[in-house]
């Protein structure tokens, strides 16, 4: 029995992949210039390795964007730059401090003022800027309502919107890129998998991941429902809750302002994948950014979010 759920499961992931695979081949042959969001996730380091993979014994034939808030933990930024040299990639960073300094957005104040939200106007200017007509994005259909709306080729108008109900039909896994000038597709080839997928297939593929995805000690904050960590971007405002050493880690990695962490001891990858198949909240539910307002992704999403 035990052998049959193993090969279950090595079947399972072996078709998710020769899914992806087969996207990232789509989207390179039917674009002129594709580009990978990497934000040294899991999500999008599963998608690098998938797409080493896929052109392999070549060298990935798009560059690896990644917008930067300025607020970003220092283990994801080593851990992206040392990811990107591994790789023999292109990196392309497009920095939210230089659409703050152009007049582009206007910076959020208060103690709890976060950059997350202006990655949108960033993004869309880095597309603009490098002509880019598709985007891969580590999206999953289970991790939130409106990414569960996405297709596979995901179309953005001319000013990066999203219009979840002038979405195209992919019936047969057959994909239409046509668009007009000015306009883009968002593609997402991990749209099938899980949270559980991804930490089987890191496992499986031997993956390296950034240290904050395992159990560490680290002074939180409790704000707004989160544990958010104590760093220069996140200062402990009266009334709040600290506590010191707390033995944590990060389920996703984004911004230092509403990345949450959760209690955890899951220091190895056994750990983590068991911890998975417990949980009874999804990843995201660590997002601060998300508690905002009850449709906050897919608002985001229509304004041209990942």
């Amino acid at each position: 029995m035990e052998q049959e759920r193993h090969s279950y499961r090595v079947n399972h992931l072996a078709q998710l992949e020769s899914e992806a695979i087969f996207i990232l081949r789509e989207t390179a042959a039917q674009f002129e210039k594709p580009a990978l969001l990497f934000s040294g996730g899991k999500d999008s380091i599963v998608m690098a390795h998938l797409a080493r993979k896929a052109f392999y014994p070549a060298r990935i034939p798009f560059p690896l964007v990644h917008v930067d808030t300025g607020h970003n933990f220092e283990e994801t930024i080593q851990y992206r730059d040392d990811y990107v040299a591994e790789l023999h990639a292109e990196l392309v960073v497009g920095l939210v401090q230089d659409s703050i300094d152009q007049g582009r957005v206007q910076e959020e104040k208060g103690p709890f003022a976060s950059r997350n939200a202006l990655q949108t106007v960033t993004l869309l200017d880095t597309i603009e800027d490098n002509h880019y007509d598709a985007c891969l994005g580590g999206g999953r259909r289970d991790e939130e309502k409106a990414r569960a709306k996405e297709r596979f080729f995901s179309h953005r108008d001319d000013f990066g919107q999203w219009d979840p109900k002038n979405q195209r039909p992919e019936l047969w896994n057959i994909f239409n890129g046509r668009k007009h000038h000015g306009e883009h597709f968002r593609v997402f080839p991990l749209s099938n998998w899980t949270e559980m997928d991804v930490w089987q297939y890191i496992k499986a593929e031997k993956i390296p991941l950034p240290s904050l995805y395992f159990s560490h000690k680290r002074d939180v904050v409790h704000r707004n429902g989160a544990l958010l960590a104590l760093s220069d971007v996140v200062v402990p405002q009266e009334g709040e809750e600290i506590e010191r050493d707390a033995v944590v880690r990060f389920r996703t990695i984004g911004d230092m302002t509403c990345t949450g962490a959760v209690y955890s001891e899951a220091s190895h990858m056994d750990a983590i994948i068991q911890e998975v198949a417990t949980a009874r909240q999804t990843e995201r539910g660590t997002r601060a950014d998300d508690k905002r307002s009850e449709t906050a992704m897919e608002d985001r999403k229509k304004e041209g979010y990942f």
